[in-house]
């Protein structure tokens, strides 16, 4: 089964990485500059491309938001934990997400990550958001390049990862320690907390060490995926080049 993708960014990423191998592209047939220009994109690559009205869009987009263009895409691929682990490198540094079920937060974590340069990403399969075209959309296609890791249990993945030679840090406003004191020294994970809820317990049991961003502003609390994409910053810019 295909995998719907909307949005002019999004779609272009799915023809970056998929080309040919997109089932096909729909564009709108009057659309402007930016939607002939993925049009031409997708033919270049050799996707098939139809061209269809604003009303055939809307009705394929199941009321997501498609700026005129929509492509069917192969499944992500998702690797197991074992697999991350076993090909854990030395400077690895990977985002895990503890039940982020808001599928805005989620893709922007997915944008960040991939942007700064993460590992892979993992989160549990359950109170989490899907790999749905909003994800899709948050992330502005970034999701196509991610290396996916889905899991049964949060806590047991991240004590796969320890086991495999990587520090567990838990994102925590009320942590002792400040990220800028985190050491980067070996692969590393850096675990994402629900808005509002944080890390829950068992998740918290699992890290090796908590640490919280240096606030000092009136507010005491970011967006969860402000706060990782910074902690993650934090991490990656220590990291040898």
């Amino acid at each position: 089964m295909s995998r719907l993708i909307t949005g002019l960014q999004p779609v272009r990423e799915a023809i970056r990485v998929h080309g040919e191998r997109l089932e096909r592209v729909l564009v709108e047939e009057r659309g402007g500059p930016q939607i002939e220009a993925v049009a031409r994109f997708a033919t270049d690559r050799g996707a098939t491309v139809a061209r269809v009205t604003r009303g055939d869009l809307d009705r394929a987009s199941k009321g997501a938001r498609h700026q005129g263009a929509i492509a069917y895409a192969p499944d992500l691929a998702i690797i197991g934990i074992d697999d991350l682990a076993t090909d854990l490198a030395s400077d690895a540094v990977i985002v895990a997400l503890d039940e982020i079920e808001d599928p805005q937060n989620f893709g922007a974590v997915i944008r960040s990550a991939v942007a700064l340069g993460a590992t892979a990403i993992v989160w549990p399969e359950h109170h989490a958001a899907p790999l749905s075209p909003a994800t899709f959309r948050a992330s502005a296609g970034a999701v196509e390049h991610a290396r996916l890791c889905r899991v049964g249990a949060l806590p047991s993945a991240l004590e796969r990862l320890h086991a495999a030679g990587a520090a567990v840090v838990g994102l925590d406003a009320n942590a002792d320690k400040d990220i800028r004191d985190v050491s980067t020294d070996g692969p590393v994970v850096l675990v994402i907390g629900a808005e509002g809820k944080g890390l829950r317990k068992p998740v918290k049991r699992a890290c090796t060490e908590l640490a919280r961003l240096p606030m000092s502003g009136v507010l005491d609390s970011l967006n969860a995926s402000v706060a990782g994409g910074i902690a993650l910053y934090e991490l990656l810019r220590r990291r040898p080049r």
